[in-house]
């Protein structure tokens, strides 16, 4: 077809190759504590010596070892830091020497078998014997940037009665902070003086419980019975009376979620016979290796809610099986996920299991299960999906003893969250303001940082607090002042409505700085092809970064691309009787094609998406990227790739300019040229366009910043503009009597007092 190159697949295109505090030093069950995100390389030596250095922290004595496993040598070749590399030859050859593997384990079970403990679920539960309240350690386990949803858990769950131990990623600054704060507010709330950057499937995961569970029975103060594990992607489905009701009449239980298939094929899906290391933040796959005899390995979710004996048992225990668990855990894939599993079912606490973890987990595994973290584990993982408003029936129906559900990101589904709300607790007071917005955090320059953006980002947010300062000018004359201070998506009605942009900028007339909020909206620049035809089943087109296949959503909000991005096309259909083949065109500004590729869109299919591997830097400007069938125009939309006016959080110079923003070398996208089809698709060559684009790419300066302002005010636009302060303008609103603001009250995330019943929600 004119030289096009095709990509075929069901439902999406496959790739194809077109030609704070000190931190206290924390105990671990391994060294692996620190990860590459690189690519294997394509090609590797088959043997590697690696000699160790005489005065390595690790093992002074540890000999030379020659590194033959092709597994093993991946991981060398690809390992960034020095220190790593050696801890991965020194893993390697005790593994070789079999010195680091226990081979034989005691039982101390007395029954064959799991336990078949069968707990009921009594909605009326009565008084009659009156069991004394259980109380509970909860150990919230956080990351990422949504503290509202984090403290909206957190008032779901709270009460004077139990205890909350807090552990905030290494890497989640912000996140840190605003948990901090929390803490200061209750007495029964810690935060973990120290910080592990844990990781899907590492072992850092395991540590951190494992020690989170030693300091709580250290502390004499807090007299607990239970410990669950809860992340701020979980919300209850039951109220903290129920559960401790449960949980007062199986004081003495274990509740832990098996895997419940054929043992051998779960050992082998879950990498249970392969040897892993976990160090510069990722787990390295280094070979095989065999399960020790003597004991049964089990395992499942890594969500579970245990008694403080086992817990006990597991932290201090000096038995053998304890000890030899934790050596082979240390070297797991997915250690959380088995290791509590394994020693309950072979110690003299085995009969205290419950095969349920209470919890209630949204799987999708044809969307979840599309080879996740390969980029920080040398497997392939799956997620839950998210939750959405009609899930509702799910909570309300479960049969089983159910507390817990999981996946919640209220960035996808906040309405989900607010009918769990109001089924637990009660509906808000009609005309309580924010109930349908949500706001969540992407920047903050006092815990993150200038240097913790991208150019790209850096860039877009600076172009839109200018924005801003254009839309209040019938009101007051401003100048920007530096760089914006923080920036947050906002929702209303589980509907993106933009970014709300905090800076400085002085006040003309009093002459005084002053900090203002803006919000800058997103225009839709998708059109159906016209006249419409019956059978087109096209529905919407995005083009963006950051595409997330499982929940069907851009990470990056908005669609914000930069020269240096790799952008994905996604083409949402409607259902149909019959299959049909769609070529997708992208142009650059100049009416050069940078690609084409067709997709097989099955009957059933309702998103398709495609990265096509486009040569950087893309040229900047206004993008069309076309949806056809038989060259029959379907739909299209339009996308900017912005100028950076940033490198590397410096204002742009010339020479960096020319080479960002003048386009790939002989406009070439591709190896293979689609100029053949412009008559096809009637681009004209505009040598004017050509022209522009040539002389745009020069710009730095104030020229720069007016280019990427005329750019960006075709696809955004500052819908408004706020004071969060005192402002000499005194018709400028204050942030915090708006609706869409940052600022603006929110009831809902809001944390207070714990009222006489002990509860705060």
């Amino acid at each position: 077809m004119l030289g096009k190159s095709a990509v075929h697949g069901r439902g999406h295109a496959h790739n194809h190759t077109f030609g704070s505090k000190p931190q206290r030093q924390v105990p671990t069950v391994s060294a692996a504590l620190q990860g590459s995100n690189q690519d294997p390389p394509s090609q590797q030596v088959e043997k590697m010596a690696v000699e160790l250095p005489t005065g390595s922290e690790l093992r002074k004595e540890q000999p030379q070892c020659e590194i033959s496993g092709k597994e093993a040598i991946s991981a060398l070749s690809r390992a960034k830091s020095r220190g790593c590399r050696q801890q991965i030859a020194q893993v390697y050859c005790k593994h070789k020497e079999r010195a680091l593997m226990p081979e034989k384990v005691p039982r101390y079970c007395p029954m064959e078998g799991k336990a078949n403990v069968n707990v009921q679920w009594d909605e009326n539960p009565g008084d009659a014997s009156h069991p004394t309240p259980v109380r509970i350690a909860f150990v919230l386990v956080v990351h990422g940037r949504a503290s509202r949803q984090f403290q909206r858990l957190f008032k779901a769950i709270y009460h004077t009665s139990h205890y909350y131990y807090i552990h905030v990623d290494q890497r989640s600054s912000y996140l840190h902070r605003e948990v901090l704060s929390l803490a200061t507010q209750y007495p029964n709330v810690r935060v973990t003086p120290w910080r592990m950057s844990t990781i899907w499937g590492g072992a850092s995961l395991l540590n951190m419980y494992l020690q989170s569970m030693e300091d709580l029975l250290k502390m004499a103060d807090w007299s607990w019975d239970f410990f669950i594990n809860l992340s701020a992607a979980d919300y209850p489905i039951r109220t903290n009376d129920q559960l401790v009701a449960f949980l007062s009449k199986y004081r003495n239980m274990n509740f832990i979620k098996s895997h419940g298939r054929d043992n051998t094929r779960f050992i082998r899906k879950q990498g249970l016979d392969r040897l892993f290391f976990e160090c510069d933040t990722h787990m390295w796959r280094l070979g095989d290796r065999k399960i020790p005899e003597g004991i049964a390995v089990d395992g499942g979710s890594d969500w579970f809610l245990v008694s403080r004996p086992f817990v006990d048992y597991v932290v201090n225990s000096q038995d053998e099986l304890v000890s030899s668990m934790k050596r082979f855990y240390a070297y797991t894939l997915l250690p959380a996920e088995s290791f509590f599993h394994t020693v309950l079912e072979n110690s003299a606490h085995c009969q205290t299991m419950v095969d349920n973890n209470l919890r209630l987990t949204n799987w999708n595994r044809k969307l979840g299960c599309k080879c996740q973290y390969k980029h920080i584990v040398d497997w392939c993982g799956c997620s839950p999906n998210d939750f959405k408003p009609s899930d509702l029936p799910r909570f309300q129906q479960a049969s089983r003893p159910t507390f817990f559900a999981r996946k919640f990101e209220a960035s996808v589904s906040q309405e989900i969250i607010n009918q769990l709300d109001s089924y637990l607790f009660g509906a808000y007071p009609s005309g309580t303001p924010s109930l349908q917005a949500y706001w969540e955090n992407i920047y903050e320059q006092q815990t993150d940082g200038l240097a913790s953006l991208s150019d790209s980002a850096a860039s877009h947010y600076s172009a839109f607090a200018r924005m801003g300062l254009t839309r209040a000018q019938p009101l007051a004359l401003y100048t920007a002042l530096g760089h914006p201070g923080s920036v947050h998506l906002y929702f209303l009605s589980d509907q993106f409505q933009g970014y709300l942009v905090r800076h400085a900028a002085t006040n003309h007339a009093s002459t005084q700085p002053e900090s203002l909020e803006t919000w800058v909206t997103p225009r839709d620049h998708f059109t159906l092809a016209k006249p419409p035809h019956p059978n087109n089943r096209l529905q919407h087109i995005q083009v963006g970064t950051d595409w997330d296949p499982k929940e069907r959503i851009f990470r990056n909000w908005g669609g914000l691309v930069g020269p240096e991005d790799e952008p994905v096309a996604v083409q949402r259909w409607s259902r149909s009787q019959s299959n049909l083949t769609a070529t997708i065109v992208w142009i650059d500004p100049t009416n050069v094609i940078a690609a084409t590729y067709d997709i097989l869109v099955d009957t059933s299919t309702e998103v398709t998406h495609y990265r096509p591997p486009l040569t950087l830097p893309l040229r900047p400007g206004v993008w069309t990227l076309r949806v056809l069938h038989h060259w029959n125009p379907l739909g299209q939309t339009s996308f900017v790739v912005a100028p950076v006016e940033l490198h590397r959080q410096q204002p742009l110079q010339q020479e960096d300019a020319l080479r960002l923003h003048g386009g790939p070398a002989r406009n070439s996208y591709m190896e293979q040229s689609f100029h053949g089809l412009n008559p096809v698709l009637r681009l004209p060559v505009s040598l004017g366009a050509v022209e522009e684009a040539e002389a745009n790419a020069g710009l730095t300066g104030a020229p720069l910043r007016r280019w990427l302002h005329g750019l960006l005010e075709g696809h955004w636009s500052a819908a408004d503009v706020c004071s969060m302060g005192p402002s000499a303008c005194p018709v400028m609103q204050r942030c915090r009597l708006t609706a869409w603001s940052s600022a603006s009250p929110d009831p809902k995330s809001e944390l207070k007092p714990p009222r006489e019943d002990g509860r705060i929600r």
